[in-house]
């Protein structure tokens, strides 16, 4: 039978994303609602490891639903990586008396959180807090659609500069492993050509796009790329390889960047993130453990841990054949 659970720790790790804040409003205000104790771990798994835990109660969380980042902070731990960090983790943990701990963020951080529910016996839950959306195990990440807006707002304001000037514009977004936010952002704001990852299209297959562009009568276009796209070693070496093998065509790079992170999260984020949030508390008094809150088919789910950290087999095949056509 699980231990009754009496006092939960939040935390946020890795890279930001909007509506982190959201969630962890959400965990706060159902342990009070359960008459829980709730303590935030400020600065993520280095806070942990340097004993950063604050109480937090409902009114420690107000006016903080719309705000971008993380109140908590967040931070990449290199000690926690070692199993000496994580006892030290661990031994605050016990020493507060925190039983069980929610964990906000991406891969990285649940890497973390298996390790120490493993090694320790501890209670973990997580929730899926990253831009990218290349979590298992669940259809939306916190940050997601607020990233994906600020992305085509972003290209919007681009577009008005490359039809103004007759120019191509190659603009680099987030997405190391995944290619949600380029697909995406560029079939909302109307993209020649798409690159990501999950699909090596070929150097060949651009020039040819540009090629019929040119002879369609198009003076300008706009070229979105995912960080992680292998069509060359940086979107400068791709953008200096077509400027060579095409004409017609004054050529610019914008990488968007951090403005991606940031910003007031969209009411999607806020409301994925006070559900997840709430129900992570919920499945924690109901004896889950080391797993993963999720949402699949608008559906709150639970997969383990090690299945959230799987690769994502995400196919966009439909979503490619929509970018071809429309871009015609």
């Amino acid at each position: 039978m699980a231990n009754k659970v009496t006092k939960i720790g939040v935390l946020t790790s890795g890279g930001d994303a909007p509506g982190m804040n959201a969630a962890i409003r959400a965990v706060v205000r159902a342990c009070s609602f359960y008459k829980l104790e709730c303590i935030g771990i400020q600065e993520g798994y280095d806070g942990l490891i340097n004993n950063k835990l604050v109480p937090l109660d409902a009114r420690s969380v107000r006016n903080i639903v719309n705000k971008g980042g993380t109140f908590l902070k967040t931070a990449r731990s290199e000690e926690f990586k070692t199993v000496e960090g994580r006892k030290k983790a661990y031994d605050n943990l016990t020493a507060s008396g925190v039983d069980s701990l929610v964990v906000i963020g991406g891969d990285g951080s649940f890497t973390g959180a298996m390790k120490l529910a493993e090694e320790f016996d501890f209670p973990v839950i997580g929730i899926p807090g990253t831009i990218d959306n290349d979590i298992n195990g669940t259809d939306y990440t916190i940050g997601y659609d607020t990233a994906l807006n600020t992305v085509v707002e972003a290209i919007d304001k681009i577009r008005d500069t490359a039809s103004s000037h007759n120019r191509l514009f190659f603009i680099e977004v987030m997405g190391r492993d995944a290619g949600d936010i380029a697909l995406n952002a560029g079939i909302g704001a109307g993209a020649e050509e798409i690159l990501i990852p999950e699909e090596d299209l070929g150097v060949e297959r651009l020039l040819e796009s540009l090629q019929r562009s040119r002879k369609s009568g198009k003076s300008s276009s706009i070229i979105v790329v995912a960080e992680g796209d292998r069509l060359g070693e940086n979107i400068f070496e791709l953008s200096e390889y077509v400027k060579n093998h095409t004409e017609g065509y004054d050529i610019r790079v914008s990488v968007l960047g951090h403005i991606q992170r940031g910003g007031a999260p969209s009411c999607f984020d806020r409301v994925l993130a006070s559900k997840l949030g709430v129900g992570a508390v919920e499945s924690l008094i109901k004896g889950k453990r080391d797993v993963m809150i999720g949402i699949v088919h608008k559906r709150v789910t639970l997969v383990p841990l090690q299945v959230a950290l799987t690769k994502r087999l995400h196919k966009h095949d439909d979503l490619i054949r929509v970018a071809d056509i429309t871009s015609t």
